[in-house]
């Protein structure tokens, strides 16, 4: 049953579904990972692939940019196809002062700027939070690795406008960056009743100066986010 979004039937993604923001990116992650991968879906320009990676069935879709986007199509992944992991593989500008360009975060939580999750539950300040298994396993798969770093990020509607001063409250409540979709994965995932986790990997620092990655950059230096959000989906 195909919806607006995905021209798919069930059965056709894996349980578990990695999604980059970028389809192009989507491309590369599905040739590097995924045995024998076939084009599931190919709407408005966002290909789904299905294969097998480890043995196992694994599927890999982009979600756009921001949270809208990734909610439409994390909520028809979800209700319609049977999935039951969704997986973000994405970039992040780093934060706090113990995040460098390359870094890898795994983000427990998400506060947001949005107005996305706020009518989910009346009169209650929903809290945007992983799946702790996939978390765990993530965590786990990364075997101390100094470079990747577990906490919360902050998911924004906003690319270019920050309210002012506020870069700086978030690096002092410990919030390790900045990003615009997981919040909503987090609220769709609590809705439906299913598992969702962000890995993101740091393409630049909103606070230290210095080159932030290219946009060809942004698109291939996935490798160890792409490593632990293999781990994750199989967990």
């Amino acid at each position: 049953m195909s919806t607006p979004h995905i021209s798919a039937e069930p059965g056709d993604f894996a349980p578990a579904v990695l999604m980059p923001g970028d389809p192009y990116r989507a491309d590369r992650m599905a040739e590097a990972v995924l045995t024998e991968p076939a084009v599931i879906s190919d709407v408005r320009g966002v290909r789904a692939y299905t294969g097998t990676c480890r043995g196992r069935p694994l599927s890999i879709m982009a979600s756009g940019m921001g949270m809208a986007s990734i909610s439409l199509y994390a909520t028809e992944l979800y209700r319609f196809f049977g999935v039951e992991r969704v997986i973000r593989v994405g970039t992040a500008g780093g934060i706090a002062p113990q995040v460098a360009r390359g870094d890898v975060l795994v983000a427990l939580g998400a506060h947001t700027t949005s107005a996305m999750n706020e009518l989910r539950i009346p009169s209650v300040h929903f809290a945007a939070v992983a799946d702790f298994q996939l978390a765990a396993a993530a965590q786990a798969a990364a075997l101390g690795d100094p470079a990747v770093k577990v906490g919360v990020v902050v998911s924004e509607d906003h690319f270019y406008f920050k309210a002012p001063g506020a870069l700086d409250a978030l690096a002092a409540h410990g919030v390790l960056g900045v990003e615009m979709e997981a919040a909503g994965l987090y609220g769709v995932a609590a809705a439906e009743g299913k598992a969702a986790l962000a890995i993101l990997t740091v393409s630049d620092h909103m606070i230290s100066p210095g080159r932030d990655m290219t946009a060809d950059e942004r698109e291939t230096q996935f490798t160890r986010a792409l490593e632990l959000a293999v781990a994750a989906a199989f967990a």
